[in-house]
């Protein structure tokens, strides 16, 4: 099966590829396609995902181009994860926005609004490229604003485009851990979309056990979101609000807290994330020494922020000492271990087969995220 991955000289593809080669079941990824505008990022891309194959006879066959036409002639999925105008694009979002005393924020308020105007055009032309190119394809789309540009490629795909988010995975983790629960025996009741939603069941064993978790206070103040909306405001919805829900709730305290950060999310990423591609490109020699994006970035207002500094930092990590490791006998998968905080922060995509299509938008080998029926009370 072929995958395309649009945005492939991205941050965190060498995660991706890792789920590849970890998958050895019926129907597995034999062939990825890497596509950017970046020729420069593609090739360092490329690099760390040959490093990551090693020897390894089975690790899905992997190609780079420019061309969009290429990279989606014979695809069978195409994984669409850009963002159109770089970091440069999103740090310019926010700082007009909060120079004007609003959110300026990637995909939500002003900033967000912003953003969208600048990708949905191009994710239509995507979307119309598809149809043409590769008209049994299913797109899997991971570009914010997600729901905004999943609907808008839909006019143009029909249901052969699924909009995935982790960010609902991530708080139903949370909340499993602290109610001590496992994640195989769970179900949970998420309404919303994406990052506008909320948590409002938990069944473990067939039994509901949220309300337990919202008369324990200690139990509420142990994970970040409750910590974040404070007791009185969870119980009062009766649910757990995603955690961009926070922008909302308490809009003047984040629009504060983001003016007196000084740098924005993004000019951080922008001037971390050019910093590391230039180690890369050194072949990692100085990674080792680079700043985790834990260590440095300015403070988050939200925990969703914080969730993506330890992805970035397992993103990072696994990154150099691939790179580190390109000109020593290693496993093949040497470095993987690294990459723990990422696969626990819920983002790990899975290999997909043909028989299921998509075998989870999360971390690989969980069950506590299932599409079905509400949990009634």
């Amino acid at each position: 099966m072929r995958l395309t991955i649009l945005g492939g000289g991205g941050f965190r593809v060498p995660l991706i590829y890792r789920a590849l080669l970890a998958d050895r079941e019926e129907g597995r990824v034999t062939h990825v396609t890497l596509h950017d505008l970046d020729p420069s990022r593609l090739a360092a891309i490329g690099r760390v995902l040959a490093a990551q194959a090693g020897d390894d006879p089975d690790a899905p066959e992997v190609t780079a181009t420019t061309d969009l036409t290429e990279a989606l002639t014979a695809a069978d999925f195409v994984f669409f994860a850009v963002r159109v105008h770089g970091l440069r694009g999103r740090a310019i979002d926010e700082r007009v926005a909060l120079d004007e005393g609003v959110l300026g924020q990637e995909t939500v308020g002003a900033g967000g609004v912003a953003y969208g105007l600048r990708t949905v055009p191009v994710a239509i032309e995507v979307a119309r490229r598809v149809a043409e190119v590769a008209p049994h394809a299913w797109v899997i789309n991971f570009t914010n604003p997600a729901g905004m540009v999943t609907e808008a490629m839909a006019h143009h795909l029909g249901e052969r485009v699924i909009g995935i988010c982790d960010e609902p995975v991530g708080l139903g983790r949370r909340v499993l851990h602290a109610l001590g629960a496992d994640p195989a025996g769970a179900r949970l009741d998420y309404v919303g979309l994406n990052h506008l939603g909320w948590l409002r069941g938990v069944e473990v064993d067939g039994r509901d056990v949220l309300p337990g978790l919202l008369a324990d206070v200690a139990a509420l103040k142990s994970f970040e979101e409750g910590r974040l909306f404070g007791t009185e405001w969870i119980r009062t919805l009766g649910a757990i609000p995603n955690p961009y829900l926070h922008y909302y709730y308490f809009n003047r305290e984040a629009v504060a807290a983001e003016r007196a950060a000084g740098q924005t999310r993004g000019a951080f990423l922008l001037e971390q994330q050019g910093q590391f591609y230039a180690r890369l490109e050194s072949g990692g020699r100085r990674c080792a020494n680079s700043a985790g994006p834990q260590e440095s970035a300015p403070a988050a207002a939200s925990p969703a922020d914080r969730t993506n500094d330890r992805r970035d930092q397992g993103a990072m990590r696994l990154q150099c000492s691939t790179a580190e490791s390109r000109n020593r006998a290693v496993p093949s998968n040497g470095g993987q271990r690294l990459a723990g905080d990422y696969r626990r922060s819920g983002l790990t995509l899975c290999a997909w087969s043909i028989s299921s299509m998509i075998r989870c938008a999360a971390a690989r080998g969980s069950g506590a995220f299932r599409i079905g029926r509400p949990i009634t009370r």
